[in-house]
């Protein structure tokens, strides 16, 4: 690799990194990868990116079906994001998630790729009714951790700090970034990647607001975010299916990103640049 940088980025993973939260389907997603690679193209221009990510994948899909394709691509950088989906079913287990994430992690960085990855925050501090899953979160961020330092893997921890539960950075439906959120996750990964031009910014709070909600308005937001969002997602598992039947990456192949400066604005902000 060049000292200018990185010259082919893959990324793998879920809805999260496909960039549900930040765009839509019809004027198109973003997403904090998308994010990433244009901060990576503002220090290396001809950087060429791929996102292989498909909504609703577990860890084991993830491996099953961009692994390889990733191989192909030959990437210098990669980011291996998932697991949250297998958080969330019945019978999850740690040990069978990270495994499949290590073996990611151990195919890449075998083929000289620099990888990337995060580890997750609390989910019952985003949404009360899934205090359930606290501890799959942490058992699956120690491991991680631990999968991580074995291959030299940047790891994102963006567990520890307060502001990544900030209702702000999360979408109505709890489970995906906003677009804030997704800014702050391509912040929290080109630090951990010692990008140039970045910082701990990330980790910072945001101004305050207003109190949260309180007795029963809070729990009124509850149920509604449960019969919106949470009871939904739980039929579509009950029945077999998933958001992500039928769709294909949204970016499977290496495409040049552009960094275009916008008259009028100085700075270097992240909504100055934009992906061919």
């Amino acid at each position: 690799m060049p000292d200018s940088g990185y010259l082919r980025y893959v990324a793998l993973g879920d809805s999260q990194t496909e960039g549900l939260g930040d765009g839509d389907d019809v004027r198109g997603l973003r997403g904090w990868a998308d994010r990433l690679a244009e901060q990576v193209a503002s220090a290396t221009p001809g950087l060429l990116y791929a996102n292989l990510a498909v909504r609703g994948r577990l860890a084991g899909e993830v491996r099953a079906g961009q692994l390889e394709p990733a191989l192909a691509l030959r990437p210098d950088l990669a980011t291996v994001v998932a697991g949250v989906n297998d958080l969330l079913r019945p019978a999850f287990d740690a040990d069978e998630v990270a495994a499949h994430l290590e073996a990611m992690f151990a195919a890449l960085t075998a083929q000289n790729a620099r990888v990337a990855t995060v580890t997750f925050p609390d989910i019952a501090r985003i949404a009360p009714l899934a205090r359930p899953f606290g501890p799959r979160v942490h058992a699956l961020n120690d491991r991680i951790r631990r999968a991580a330092v074995r291959h030299g893997v940047a790891v994102a921890e963006t567990s520890p700090y307060p502001v990544v539960v900030d209702p702000r950075l999360w979408s109505p439906d709890r489970l995906h970034a906003s677009p804030l959120g997704h800014a702050r996750i391509a912040a929290a990964v080109a630090h951990a990647l010692e990008l140039p031009g970045s910082d701990d910014a990330w980790t910072r709070p945001l101004p305050a607001v207003a109190p949260p909600l309180s007795g029963l308005r809070a729990a009124g937001a509850e149920l509604r975010w449960a019969g919106s969002f949470l009871g939904p997602w739980v039929v579509r598992r009950v029945r077999g299916r998933s958001s992500g039947d039928g769709r294909e990456a949204k970016r499977p192949a290496l495409l040049p990103v552009t960094v275009p400066v916008v008259p009028g604005r100085s700075g270097s902000g992240s909504d100055s640049r934009a992906l061919d």
